[in-house]
């Protein structure tokens, strides 16, 4: 082709021009094009499709210059009615509008103008007019299969979704692999609430057009929705296009549903990158960064979403939870009350909000909030275990059961509402042992079903090294745990044990860095799997695995399933049955574990020769004041610890109790008291038995040394029941303020008993409620006994089994190794 035309010959070359033209052969039919323009540079053909062709290479501002010349040369309808179709693709549709109108000006019955205006007309919503000139089209051209698809296109807009779905069924009729029509019946059908016929047409779609990126755009987001995560992910990776923001927000929800949070997040930049107007995937990337623990970069990108979309309430939503993660409540408080504004109706905002505020103490702002969430939306396991936690939280521990079961009736997390019901349960008057162990066992049958166990290690320890001993817990710091543990450690001789940590939750404290020289090894089991966890804990060859949290929170017990040890056993940090078949031994005393109790237990009882507990002493705890009352003329009875534990049966009895000594004084300090919700929800308590406010002391948390301090202020402690104090009962002896307790039926409610036991105070457990009257009364009444008593007792108690850590250390090293023993006989004699 050598490019020269002579004009006898110009008709030829255009027809040739064409043919390449039509056969996708751009280049050779633009050259064509130019040739016919040297010998006629105004020759309409060759202006019109190069001005085309431009266009179809992007070339926007050429094409439509050289489109504009072929108008003025000639104004052909067949010209006005290509031009429109550029103009649209440029999204310009007033102007396109326009150009259709010409061409019907100048040509009347033509139907593909007419059809092409409609659509036009449809994109600036005119809906009635759009209809109209499908219409004519139709009258033109009765077979017309595009113009009765853009007849439905119309008839959508316009809300008549019955006739639109006629007209998409009369365009398929017409043209049975209408890709296209299908995939537009599809999007009306799934407005009519009919997502499985919706389905299918998609597919059709799909099938008859496989690049129709639409059709699968719209089955991947149906797909999505109906939890077929890989089919969506699958359909919606065929709909990609590199201009279409919205597919690869589409995309990116289908990610993040699989868990993919790093495809998920790479999808959502992508939407961002392509529209940076796009509130809902900035909305979006929020909650995937989030998901990561990336709050400080959720924050920045639910701010975003809010800038371009002030009024968008789900990026207020993630803002808010982003700002609970990160510890700022108020910041996150006030963000679900915007978005709650904004969207009174969105149960999940009313749910996180109650959780904000159930956290900040604001309990009946709390109810409020989860009551409204359950009210509007769908009753979930997750928004009754909230409900839970708060009426448990509010001291309404027997309706926060109630609730904590009926979430698992409603098939709610069953390990983590197991584990709530398990921890609240054994203080709650109203279930009996029997009830503990029965939901107890179920607990253990479920983690048990999802497990396969390790097959037996070998028995690889020959006496001579010392045993490996491996503590499970997320509780080695300043808590209970932490607390007992802490002055035993230095005295395990570590010629028999080997102690090594393994850590289900990391916040170092003082206590934690105390407590960690005293372990060979310091394992971090955050993010693993249960199974990883056991697998590491296995190939670390422990030979006794001991569970320290049972079922409270940062439980490790979906470990032990995996049986990652020979002898499994259960120690300090939880107070009733595991349920749980793989944990071999549950470690007591004679007060805890009585015999008469053993058959609410899975678990093989192990009792040590005196308390279960060995106190750790508070470094830097003040001295022992004289008795309060020596000077106030009058007895202050005490009780530091969670309100959970005011039952009204304890609140009824302790008002007995001060009627029966008019002057006396009830001192409550403890977490939430700090609040005046709780405060006068207490003073109501009391009220209803004719205690007046005067009578009660009532004060929040505080600095350790402060709290230490406020001992000083009491004269006689007070252990609730059937919950009792554990912690505050060792603390108060050491402060020199005697603790009154009464014996329980059950390992939890025996805790006191075992402390004051091991102190030597036998005399101050009662066996009933009336005793236990009778005793405080006694004891009020004989101020130099309690006075002798209470300037000998910090000395009392660290000469006694409560705080003698070398004897304990002796008594469980030798535990260890008789538990062992009996493992090795068992398997010499199996």
């Amino acid at each position: 082709m050598n490019g020269v035309v002579h004009g006898s010959n110009v008709a030829q070359t255009l027809r040739d021009a064409l043919a390449h033209h039509r056969a996708g052969q751009l280049d050779a039919a633009r050259e064509l094009y130019e040739a016919i323009l040297r010998v006629d540079p105004n020759q309409h053909d060759a202006l019109h499709f190069l001005g085309l062709l431009a266009c179809q290479v992007r070339r926007h501002d050429v094409g439509v210059a050289l489109i504009e010349r072929s108008l003025a040369v000639r104004p052909d309808a067949i010209y006005y009615n290509n031009f429109g179709n550029v103009l649209m693709d440029l999204r310009r549709f007033g102007d396109a509008i326009d150009s259709y109108r010409h061409a019907l000006s100048l040509k009347a019955d033509y139907p593909e103008a007419h059809n092409n205006l409609a659509n036009a007309l449809r994109e600036t919503k005119q809906y009635d007019a759009s209809m109209r000139e499908c219409v004519e089209a139709i009258r033109l051209r009765p077979a017309y299969a595009e113009a009765y698809n853009n007849l439905g296109n119309a008839l959508k807009g316009m809300g008549e979704l019955d006739e639109a779905v006629a007209s998409y069924c009369k365009a398929i009729e017409l043209k049975a692999d209408y890709a296209l029509a299908y995939s537009n019946l599809a999007n009306v059908l799934l407005a009519q609430g009919n997502a499985d016929m919706a389905i299918d047409c998609f597919r059709k779609a799909v099938a008859f057009q496989p690049d129709l990126r639409s059709a699968h755009h719209g089955l991947g987001g149906l797909l999505l929705a109906r939890g077929e995560t890989a089919a969506a992910i699958e359909s919606l990776e065929k709909a990609l296009d590199p201009a279409d923001a919205e597919v690869h927000n589409t995309l990116g929800c289908a990610l993040r549903d699989l868990n993919d949070l790093e495809g998920a997040e790479q999808r959502f930049r992508d939407a961002i990158r392509i529209d940076p107007t796009f509130a809902v995937a900035y909305c979006n990337l929020a909650g995937v960064l989030r998901k990561q623990d990336r709050n400080d970069e959720a924050v920045e990108a639910s701010s975003r979403a809010i800038e371009l979309d002030p009024k968008f309430s789900p990026a207020y939503r993630e803002l808010s939870v982003a700002y609970y993660m990160l510890g700022k409540r108020p910041a996150a408080i006030m963000g679900f009350r915007h978005a709650l504004e904004l969207d009174p109706e969105d149960d999940q905002c009313w749910y996180g909000l109650s959780t904000a505020l159930r956290d900040d103490q604001q309990l009946d702002e709390a109810m409020d909030a989860i009551q409204k969430a359950l009210s509007i939306g769908v009753q979930t396991g997750q928004k009754y275990l909230a409900l839970g936690d708060i009426l448990i939280a509010r001291g309404a521990t027997e309706e926060g059961l109630d609730a904590i079961l009926k979430a698992l009736e409603l098939g709610s997390e069953p390990v983590q509402t197991y584990n709530r019901l398990l921890f609240v349960m054994p203080g709650s008057p109203r279930y009996s042992p029997r009830d503990v162990y029965e939901h107890a066992v179920r607990f253990g049958q479920l983690v048990e079903k999802a497990v396969k166990p390790f097959d037996p290690a070998p028995l690889v320890y020959d006496g001579k090294r010392p045993l490996r001993i491996g503590f499970v817990s997320g509780d080695l710091r300043t808590h209970p745990v932490g607390i007992f543990l802490e002055s035993i450690l230095s005295h395990l001789d570590r010629s028999r044990v080997d102690l090594v940590a393994y850590v289900t939750y990391s916040k170092d404290d003082d206590v934690t860095e105390r407590l960690k020289p005293h372990f060979s090894e310091w394992c971090l089991l955050e993010g693993m799997s249960a199974r990883q966890a056991a697998q590491k804990i296995r190939d670390d060859q422990i030979d006794i695995l001991v569970d320290l949290a049972g079922h409270t929170a940062y439980t490790g017990l979906a470990i032990f399933a995996w049986r990652p040890a020979p002898v499994q056993i259960s120690w300090l940090g939880f107070f009733a049955t595991t349920g749980c078949e793989f944990i071999d031994y549950f470690v007591g005393d004679r007060y805890v574990l009585p015999e008469s109790e053993e058959q609410y237990f899975v678990e093989k009882p192990w009792r040590l020769p005196d308390s279960y507990l060995c106190f750790t002493p508070p470094p830097g705890a003040p001295d022992v004041g004289p008795l309060p009352m020596a000077k106030n003329g009058f007895v202050t009875f005490g009780y530091f610890g969670k309100l959970v534990k005011l039952t009204d049966e304890v609140v009824e009895l302790w008002c007995r109790l001060l009627h029966r000594v008019p002057n006396a004084k009830l001192f409550l300090k403890g977490i939430g008291l700090g609040a005046d919700y709780s405060q006068f929800r207490t003073i109501e308590r009391f009220a209803a038995h004719g205690i007046d406010a005067d009578r009660l002391i009532l004060e929040g948390e505080s600095p350790r040394l402060e709290y230490f301090n406020a001992y000083n202020r009491v004269d006689i402690m007070l252990s609730p029941f059937p919950y009792p104090g554990g912690t505050t009962t060792a603390e108060a002896l050491w402060m020199g303020a005697p603790v009154l307790g009464l014996k329980g039926d059950r390992f939890l409610a025996h805790i006191c008993e075992s402390l004051v036991h091991a102190a030597g105070l036998g005399e101050w457990i009662a066996d009933d409620q009336q005793q236990y009257l009778d005793k405080a009364i006694a004891f009020a009444s004989q101020p130099e006994q309690l006075a002798a008593l209470r300037a000998g007792l910090r000395e009392h108690a660290r000469g006694s089994p409560m705080c003698d850590a070398p004897r304990f250390a002796r008594n469980l090293v030798d535990a260890f190794h008789q538990m062992w023993s009996k493992h090795v006989d068992a398997q010499q004699h199996a």
